[in-house]
């Protein structure tokens, strides 16, 4: 049993790492031909060999950008849970609740209209600079997206499949769980494989705009510094992070569907 699991999520990594690599040579070609074609300065646009001879080169170097990476891994973590949280609660009131949804959805939309850069001094002025302030504006950039995906989901669930339920006596609630929940896992997941991302770009957003740390604040600095070493290095593994949390997403929604299917 044991083995059988580790070889399915053997075949799962496989499958979703896989085509990551292509894709990662890829951008690696672009980047640098671009630069190429475009006679941009290796001064100023550094190429994958020197961004990496940046970072092997010196633990001075390492330790500047993955620390300030991990604060901001961090920070997308907390606007990414927050985020995806809110917009499950928020899709199941609308689901219970048609009257919540009538209410809410015109006042979500209106905010949604509104850039978040404009927004952000208004919540750094409210819930300060630290942690709470940036589980706000990292969950508002995670939060309506998933929300309308999540909400589509929970609303896809068969109608047979509720009007059973409901003729055993289930309530509302029975129906949500058994039915509307696992139909809605599809698009949870979506919901989760565009907020990483997003989660990392509000990160960025905060840190640039108000804690002064992490790889946001960095980048500032080192182009304020002309360290255009830095600014790349921290650029390359911002992406990757993104890169490889999203390939993890991938994994975890194969196996948890996989998961369903077998119960179902």
């Amino acid at each position: 049993m044991v083995e059988r699991r580790v070889t399915v999520i053997g075949r799962t990594v496989l499958r979703i790492v896989g085509p990551l690599a292509p894709s990662v040579v890829i951008v690696v070609a672009a980047w640098w031909l671009a630069l190429e074609a475009f006679g941009i300065s290796p001064l100023v646009g550094k190429r994958p060999p020197q961004v990496w001879e940046y970072l092997t080169s010196s633990a001075a170097h390492r330790d500047a950008v993955f620390g300030a990476l991990g604060i901001t891994v961090r920070d997308a973590a907390i606007g990414f849970a927050s985020g995806m949280i809110a917009a499950m609660a928020v899709a199941v009131a609308f689901v219970l609740f048609r009257t919540v949804e009538q209410t809410f959805m015109p006042v979500a939309m209106l905010l949604r209209s509104v850039p978040l850069v404009v927004m952000t001094p208004l919540i750094t002025l409210i819930f300060g600079r630290d942690v709470l302030g940036v589980a706000v504006i990292g969950g508002i950039v995670v939060f309506f997206p998933a929300l309308v995906n999540i909400a589509f989901g929970l609303r896809s669930a068969s109608p047979q499949a509720t009007d059973l339920v409901r003729a055993y006596g289930g309530s509302r609630v029975t129906v949500l769980r058994k039915v509307a929940v696992p139909t809605a896992m599809p698009s949870v997941f979506a919901s989760a494989r565009i907020s990483v991302p997003a989660s990392i770009i509000g990160a960025l957003i905060a840190e640039w705009l108000a804690t002064g740390q992490g790889i946001g604040a960095e980048i500032l600095r080192s182009i304020g510094g002309f360290r255009y070493d830095e600014v790349w290095a921290d650029i390359v593994v911002v992406t990757a992070v993104s890169i490889l949390a999203y390939a993890v997403v991938g994994v975890v929604e194969s196996l948890v569907l996989a998961r369903f299917s077998d119960r179902s």
